[in-house]
């Protein structure tokens, strides 16, 4: 029998019990997210303000909300802000957490306990909550922060405002969002790492490789997917940040100066009453980031078949 006479591989089928298990979870979102979308695509192009809230039919506009938005500088000067200030604050998010969850990994049972439940503090505590703290840590007149600073011999920071500066808004603003996730990378990472095999780490110092080396070639390709999957979160939930940056601003932050594509939405929307106009801004950024993530979900969905 020739080789062109032997008998193809049967193809294996994909089971539809996985797919259908999908379906509550997709009806789920379906009902929750399907008329919300929809309605907001609607009235992006449409003339929606506050005339409309009142009663007065909507105007179509076409496409001159999405001409409006990507004409206006400030539009991306808020975006490049905010993507800069997203990659920023993921960055040390995922550094932080990462060490974190490999310091959990190398002490003790009650040093790793009493680490845990502090990160779990930090997470659960309520972001108006916790907002107000950081509010008080770095207050101009009676802040700790300023107090410890001008106690070291830093004197120009006496009665330094740290919001009224764009450049150290973000600083500030960049803490408490760092404060705020670093428990959730901490705890995945941490998960990931405790699936490794020990006898890899213990078969690799056999052979003379050093923490370091081990750490790299053997913690983290195996926690690569963990690494992805975490950093991509991070990033989509960084580059919607709302909550920090609104309270800050209410606090002594100078809005034009500060927004990003979160506060930038809501005061076109709610602020000034182009609500037509934040839909499409809304959709715009909805776009960046649907974009981003198919771009992470390449990278995993490579990384997979090469296992």
């Amino acid at each position: 029998m020739t080789v062109s006479q032997r008998a193809a591989p049967p193809v294996r089928r994909r089971p539809l019990l996985p797919y259908v298990l999908l379906v509550p979870a997709l009806a789920v979102l379906l009902a929750a997210l399907g008329y919300p979308l929809f309605r907001q695509a609607v009235m992006s192009f449409q003339e929606y303000g506050l005339a409309q809230q009142f009663g007065q039919a909507p105007e179509w506009v076409g496409f001159d909300n999405y001409a409006r938005l990507v004409t206006d500088s400030y539009l991306w000067t808020v975006l490049a802000r905010s993507i800069a200030f997203c990659l920023t604050a993921a960055a040390t998010t995922m550094a932080l957490g990462t060490a974190l969850a490999v310091l959990m990994t190398a002490v003790s049972r009650g040093p790793r306990l009493t680490l845990q439940i502090a990160l779990l503090l930090a997470w659960a505590m309520p972001h108006l909550a916790s907002l107000t703290v950081w509010q008080w840590l770095f207050e101009s007149q009676y802040g700790v922060v300023n107090w410890l600073l001008t106690g070291v011999g830093f004197d120009q920071f006496t009665g330094h405002s740290w919001l009224l500066n764009p450049l150290s808004f973000f600083v500030v603003a960049g803490i408490v969002v760092v404060w705020m996730s670093v428990p959730f990378v901490a705890f995945a990472v941490y998960a990931g790492l405790s699936q490794v095999p020990a006898e890899l780490y213990e078969a690799a110092a056999l052979d003379g490789a050093s923490g370091r080396q081990r750490f790299r070639m053997i913690t983290v390709p195996l926690v690569k997917p963990v690494l992805l999957i975490v950093g991509l979160l991070q990033i989509i939930w960084d580059l919607k940040v709302f909550t920090q940056i609104f309270v800050l601003q209410d606090a002594g932050g100078i809005t034009r100066d500060t927004n990003l594509i979160g506060t930038y939405i809501y005061r076109l929307g709610l602020g000034e009453g182009q609500f037509g106009l934040a839909a499409a801004a809304s959709w715009f950024i909805l776009l960046i980031t649907v974009g981003l993530s198919l771009y992470y979900v390449r990278i995993l969905i490579r990384d997979e078949e090469e296992l």
